[in-house]
């Protein structure tokens, strides 16, 4: 059967995010040093995978980044794809943040049903994010492009790799630099049976010498360069995401 190929990447750094400062919805440009980044990451090693369709959030620094790395492809935009509604925690650093309850709260994840103070809550951003994807992958499907990438923010990135990716893991181990993420091969019966993807190469292709780049591998049982494993083995039972709580 036909697969396709999905490249989730995180845009290139900004200013102030070095700092640690909750930047989400604010619609600020990419920084100079990271689109310099992102052009040495297109020059080293394999450079960033072909594409047909190239698929961007609306912010800017998501644009410009595909717009570097695939200058010929017009993003689509899904504003869905935008980052976290930080709310009155926007602009912020967690330093600063510190002595408020509604951020202990919030940091915490004790209650992922409430939201950051004129923002939104884990739960709300989930589900944004999860229904759009599922609309992306289905999407390709149904069309038939073979290789898509998506041009989007670290943590919806993360959100989304521990939604669907194989082999499982949390969020936070999905995290991945600016100007990296991940390839995923789409498989229609197992996208049809359980909405899984496998995840099975970084993007771009990290030589296996750069260990900094590739420690998080290190805690699957699989080597995402020599990967044989028939992943409709690991589908146990039938997910509907359509109606799940994400």
């Amino acid at each position: 059967m036909k697969t396709y190929k999905i490249h989730l990447i995180r845009h290139a750094m900004i200013e102030g995010s070095e700092d640690g400062k909750y930047i989400g919805q604010t619609d600020v440009p990419a920084s100079e040093q990271g689109l310099a980044q992102i052009r040495s990451l297109m020059d080293e090693n394999e450079g960033y995978p072909y594409a047909e369709v190239v698929i961007s959030s609306p912010l800017k620094r998501c644009i410009q980044t595909a717009k570097l790395i695939y200058p010929n492809k017009e993003p689509v935009i899904i504003n869905e794809l935008t980052e976290y509604d930080f709310g009155d925690f926007e602009g912020c650093t967690a330093d600063e943040l510190k002595d408020l309850d509604t951020f202990k709260n919030w940091i915490s994840g004790a209650d992922p049903d409430e939201p950051v103070p004129f923002g939104e809550s884990q739960t709300q951003f989930n589900k944004r994010i999860c229904t759009a994807f599922i609309k992306i992958v289905d999407g390709i499907i149904q069309s038939g492009v073979e290789s898509t990438a998506v041009f989007t923010h670290g943590g919806i990135i993360m959100s989304l790799m521990a939604a669907f990716a194989l082999p499982e893991a949390p969020a936070h181990e999905w995290l991945t630099p600016n100007g990296c993420g991940y390839t995923l091969r789409i498989d229609p019966t197992v996208w049809r049976m359980g909405q899984k993807i496998e995840a099975f190469a970084e993007c771009p292709p990290i030589p296996q010498q750069i260990d900094a780049e590739r420690a998080m591998w290190d805690t699957f049982d699989f080597d995402p360069d020599n990967d044989d494993y028939d992943i409709s083995e690991l589908i146990d039972d039938y997910t509907d995401y359509e109606n799940k709580d994400f």
